[in-house]
């Protein structure tokens, strides 16, 4: 049992809402990239920082091996590059490269209007959410 029913409640609307929502946008960033979206949330993620393939797959929510063959697409395309780890060189931190950035930001600049449901909402409901989402992601 969740030691907080509410919150879960409110997280599965939010987060039916984005996945309800999302597929106009889902397949105008495909388009954009050229790219499986599989290997897009890859590139987001690895926009934020380089990673290891082990920390890249779990941030992803994918296993390890899947990783690695999304990874080496990637670096094919010369998107991603892999550079051994300073403080462990055992392991490979992956980073997007110039093109990998620049397609990053191309993905970014497809439009992604809110929903009719959200945006119906008032401006004092809007910026209430807005401050609540805040709160909730620090």
């Amino acid at each position: 049992m969740s030691p907080n029913p509410l919150a879960d409640e409110v997280w599965r609307a939010m987060a039916a809402l984005v996945f309800d929502n999302r597929d106009t946008w889902r397949r105008a960033v495909v388009e954009a990239a050229g790219l499986p979206f599989s290997r897009i949330r890859l590139l987001r993620r690895l926009s934020r920082r380089p990673m290891t393939v082990k920390e890249l797959a779990c941030a992803a929510t994918i296993d390890p091996p899947a990783a690695t063959v999304a990874v080496n697409d990637l670096e094919s395309r010369g998107l991603v590059v892999r550079e051994p780890d300073p403080a462990d060189r055992r392991n490979k931190v992956v980073s997007l490269t110039a093109s990998g950035r620049k397609l990053v930001e191309k993905i970014n600049a497809v439009d992604d209007p809110a929903p009719a449901a959200l945006a119906a909402l008032d401006a004092e409901d809007l910026r209430t959410l807005r401050r609540l989402l805040a709160k909730a992601s620090s």
